[in-house]
């Protein structure tokens, strides 16, 4: 019997074939910093390395050092917000997942710096899903979504108390072999490539503009419900602000002001 519930075809093989894989850890060599980096983006960007490295390791670093790369004697880029595409590269890159805040606690845990043992966030099943290998998460997406259950809120307790809630923070900070397959990798890769994107353009055709369009990284973060939302804040003002001006469709010859006021009209009000 049923119930109407419809089946995730798929599901179960598909999570048998990524757990038969036996993916070791990342063997890459630990990246070398570029010539061409001022100390200030150096010492930034070395601190960046060691977080990605932990975060989902070498290779994953050397992704970063590549990214940073393209931005070295790029005129109208001044050192002060070089080093904030350096900081905030970083923190995109090592984005708030479940696997993360596993790992974090685990962190937590083995410094014992007298954290609380519990830590609660309120996710999104969708978000949760998201984070696993696509080949499993594509199934089980489009089951939550014939339920009308994707952005259903689930909480998720991360602890340290007892040996169980160890087990289970092991067992999930383990999954971040994983993450690069995920569909939520995907989706920050791109998102990564397009504020990238958008730097580039803003030193060719508004480098006054420069500065503002790096600082609309810091918009998103977060987890849950209100990082869905951070994230289509910031598309609306790339999609009907910068990208057409850039594009020539729009003419707005102070972009970094309209920037300004842009963000503090979301902040204000996020409709």
């Amino acid at each position: 019997m049923s119930f109407g519930i419809p089946k995730a075809t798929g599901v179960l093989p598909a999570v048998r074939l990524i757990f038969a894989d036996v993916i070791g850890d990342d063997e890459s060599p630990v990246p070398v910093l570029p010539n061409g980096l001022s100390d200030r983006v150096r010492l930034i960007a070395a601190e960046a390395v060691e977080r990605l490295i932990d975060y989902q390791g070498p290779g994953y670093a050397q992704l970063y050092v590549a990214r940073l790369g393209r931005f070295i004697d790029r005129r109208n880029l001044d050192d002060e917000v070089f080093a904030e595409i350096a900081r905030l590269l970083a923190v995109r890159m090592a984005y708030d997942d479940a696997i993360r805040m596993a790992q974090l606690k685990l962190t937590q845990a083995e410094t014992g710096l007298g954290v609380p043992p519990d830590d609660v966030r309120e996710l999104r099943l969708d978000e949760l899903v998201s984070s696993l290998p696509k080949r499993v998460a594509n199934p089980v997406l489009r089951a939550l979504k014939s339920l009308g259950w994707l952005h259903r809120p689930v909480t998720m307790r991360f602890s340290t108390a007892g040996s169980f809630r160890l087990r289970r923070l092991r067992i999930e900070a383990s999954l971040k072999r994983w993450r690069l397959t995920s569909i939520r990798y995907a989706r920050e890769r791109v998102w990564i490539e397009r504020w990238l994107h958008m730097i580039d353009r803003s030193l060719t055709k508004q480098p006054a503009a420069v500065a503002a369009v790096v600082a609309t990284a810091e918009m998103v973060q977060g987890h849950g419900d209100g990082y869905a939302q951070s994230l289509r804040d910031w598309n609306l003002i790339i999609d009907h602000l910068v990208k057409p001006t850039f594009d020539g469709v729009l003419s707005c010859p102070d972009l970094a002001g309209a920037i300004t006021k842009a963000r503090a009209a979301v902040n204000s009000d996020p409709r």
